[in-house]
């Protein structure tokens, strides 16, 4: 007897965006609902070129291959998985972004343009998420309660016997086995043992705050000084970020105005050699901010000063400082963000509206 046809998918092409820090259990529910209803399934991975943190531990490629791991051939070939770069500063700039790889990716049917879904799990699909995209049809999925990647990742990363139980222990409930094997992996990895690091300094960070009255609130400085197409940067010396490129800042003192704290900075860290006067009258902007996970410290605001100093054949002299983090100037066309600490990249490219894909690099 003949076998009654498949019936035919609700849309050409269903959209699923998320960052897979790591890829769970709730993703793959997603994902596989979206590959009934869809001839087409594109998952875009946020937070794709960025530098290694304890919110983002891995790499797109990393995350990419853990996804590919648990669906067969079939499926991956109707699977589309691509870099997403944030844009956190700039809405418009991460709408587009999407816009674009969704229009150059999806296939058109029977040549018609394709109909596109954007899908999601009820709680992460918000109301706010659906009103950049009007042009795309909306797909909710139930929940799968219990599962979040942020308790995922502060339960391996908060200490090595941590991670052995949690592996040993609960993981199955919440990973895929392909994806769990990958993380057992990862355990024996130089870039674990990094972030296992970064998360005994966050806790002893945490520990010398617990008895404020209130969650503290940070308040810094930093500074975009800009000449002849390059860019004055800071190299990290010691952890968090390690070996990361830095905009010049720090902490404010209790008694002092925001640029005043900027400038300082830029004399005593960075040893910049331009006079305060030429640095004033090359002020070209200011903004805060204010992303709430844009700090590993925890609740950060930033104060950046845009300095653009007229193009001179010989960029400023930067003088050493002993035991301190190592100033340089950069070229704008080298600057990648998996080099820069925490939203530095997108800080820069607020005030000079640097590339926001880098797919093509």
């Amino acid at each position: 007897m003949a076998s009654s046809p498949q019936p035919l998918p609700d849309f050409d092409c269903l959209v699923f965006i998320g960052r897979f820090q790591p890829p769970h259990l709730g993703h793959l529910a997603v994902i596989h609902e979206a590959l009934k209803r869809a001839r087409q399934v594109i998952v875009l991975v946020g937070s794709a070129w960025q530098a290694r943190s304890l919110r983002n531990p891995w790499r797109f490629e990393e995350r990419q291959s853990m996804l590919r791991s648990c669906f067969d051939e079939e499926d991956n070939q109707r699977l589309a998985i691509e870099p997403l770069l944030d844009a956190l500063y700039n809405n418009d700039v991460w709408v587009r972004d999407v816009q674009r790889k969704v229009r150059d990716i999806a296939i058109p049917s029977h040549g018609k343009l394709p109909r596109i879904g954007l899908i999601g799990a009820s709680r992460g699909q918000s109301s706010y998420y659906l009103s950049l995209f009007p042009q795309w049809e909306s797909v909710s999925v139930p929940l799968v309660e219990g599962i979040s990647a942020s308790r995922i990742r502060e339960r391996l990363f908060r200490s090595s016997s941590s991670a052995n139980d949690y592996l040993s222990t609960g993981a199955a409930h919440d990973l895929p086995p392909s994806v769990h094997e990958t993380l057992h992996a990862f355990e024996a990895s130089e870039p674990w043992q990094r972030l296992l690091e970064e998360q005994h300094l966050l806790n002893q960070y945490r520990q010398a705050w617990a008895d404020a009255p209130y969650p503290p609130i940070f308040v810094t400085v930093n500074a975009v000084v800009v000449q002849s197409g390059h860019v004055l940067l800071v190299k990290r010396t010691a952890a968090p970020g390690k070996g990361l490129l830095t905009l010049p800042g720090g902490f404010i003192n209790p008694h002092e105005r925001l640029l005043d704290a900027c400038l300082r900075e830029l004399r005593e860290r960075v040893r910049l050699k331009v006079p305060e006067p030429v640095l004033k009258g090359s002020l070209r902007g200011q903004r805060l901010f204010d992303e709430p996970h844009r700090s590993w410290r925890g609740r950060t605001l930033a104060e950046a000063f845009y300095f653009a100093l007229r193009p001179e054949q010989h960029l400023p002299q930067l003088k050493p400082t002993k035991g301190g983090d190592h100033a340089r100037w950069v070229a704008l066309a080298d600057l990648e963000p998996e080099t820069l600490f925490e939203d530095h990249f997108f800080i820069i490219q607020n005030f000079l509206g640097l590339p926001a894909d880098f797919s093509g690099a």
